[in-house]
């Protein structure tokens, strides 16, 4: 290809991307009362760096073709720092392999640029094939760790079996979100953890951290649902006894499984939290996010769990590579109590929400538990039509 064509190719290339990373953002009112989406994803497999995943050697590359390409950006840890909001999302390349990558914003609903180069984590005693699921929790130990998902082939599976698969929760702290300390992965007596997530702040003088015990890979078998457990120390956080907070329940939103989001929101009236929860249907797996209270001085103890669902994927969000999944592990809250919630869809594309303290709460105090039966739900609901039929009488 002449040199002619390759420049005029990289600047179509070139200007179509700034284009995209340049797109303000906007809310979908009225939303719910409760929150508010926005119309564009905030990050998608587009916004990568152009050179990550071009050669921009002409001899090279003489097609200006992609080399390494994109094909997700989702499921992203997020924090607010020196002024600005920093996601660092899961990249996943055409190869199947996941890392991970920082992104900033001013708004933090649109605008979001990855820093030149990917986080280049040390590699643990056992090198991991894949890692992803970053959780971002400022300490107050003075340090911001980052939770994931360390995965591995399961040693003890045959020649034969090519994708089963040992899940750990692996450990890296930082000041700077730059340079990164790996520390050694959790320990603890379950056989797999995903989904784990450290508080921000000391209980008794240890670590909490909230995780999933699992027996496999995929199938959480006898883990009964989200935990906690306490650590002594980080360098290694090694955890005894795991006590269950948030059980699974039949035919409910986290029937099948349910784990840990971002690290819990501290709030005037308790911790709160924002997880998932999945469910069968004929179709496959479905995935929500949900929401719930943790008391402000034990925020082992579940103060006001909300029935149902606060967010499940609609529209476009249902499809993807893994369709009909909204999954979070990144929230925001700043001075004045805005949140953002990033969450992903369908494990292809990152978007945010937006509400605030006040909003959230309402919604977790004052909306009823789920009350586990057909009779029962009818009952909570013909209670609502009559107060509002007394209501529209009083206000004639």
């Amino acid at each position: 290809m002449p040199r002619s064509e390759f420049e005029a190719r990289q600047a179509l290339i070139e200007a179509e991307h700034e284009a995209l990373v340049s797109t303000p953002n906007r809310r979908v009112e009225p939303g719910n009362g409760v929150y508010w989406r926005f119309v564009h994803p905030v990050l998608t497999a587009a916004h990568a760096p152009l050179h990550w995943r071009y050669d921009y050697d002409p001899e090279d590359n003489p097609f200006f073709q992609e080399r390494l390409a994109v094909n997700a950006t989702f499921n992203a840890g997020a924090i607010l720092h020196e002024g600005r909001t920093l996601v660092m999302a899961r990249v996943e390349g055409a190869d199947r392999k996941s890392f991970f990558a920082i992104a900033e914003s001013q708004s933090g609903v649109d605008g979001f640029r990855f820093w030149d180069e990917p986080v280049q984590l040390p590699e643990a005693a056992v090198p991991a094939t894949n890692l992803y699921d970053a959780r971002l929790t400022r300490h107050e130990d003075g340090f911001i760790y980052a939770v994931f998902c360390a995965e591995c082939r399961d040693p003890t599976a045959t020649a034969q079996d090519t994708s089963a698969a040992v899940a750990s929760a692996g450990i890296a702290r930082t000041t700077d979100l730059k340079t990164w300390e790996r520390l050694p992965n959790l320990l603890t007596k379950s056989p797999q953890q995903r989904n784990v997530v450290l508080h921000p702040r000391f209980v008794g003088g240890r670590y909490l951290f909230y995780t999933r015990p699992q027996d496999g890979f995929i199938q959480t078998g006898s883990g009964g649902g989200i935990a906690w457990g306490l650590s002594t120390r980080m360098d290694p956080a090694v955890i005894d006894e795991e006590t269950l907070l948030d059980p699974r329940v039949y035919h409910t939103i986290k029937e099948l499984k349910n784990g840990a989001g971002a690290p819990p929101l501290e709030t005037a009236e308790g911790w709160l939290h924002i997880a998932h929860g999945v469910r069968h249907t004929a179709a496959g797996l479905r995935y929500v996010l949900y929401a719930f209270l943790c008391d402000k001085n034990d925020p082992t103890f579940v103060t006001h769990m909300p029935g149902g669902y606060l967010m499940a994927p609609e529209g476009s969000e249902r499809v993807g590579d893994v369709s009909n999944v909204l999954f979070s592990n990144g929230v925001t809250m700043n001075d004045a109590g805005r949140i953002l919630i990033y969450y992903a869809s369908s494990d292809s594309r990152l978007h945010v929400a937006e509400s605030s303290v006040e909003r959230l709460l309402d919604y977790i105090k004052n909306t009823p538990s789920d009350a586990l039966s057909s009779g029962a739900c009818v009952e909570q609901r013909v209670a609502l039509i009559r107060k509002n039929r007394g209501l529209s009488t009083t206000n004639r």
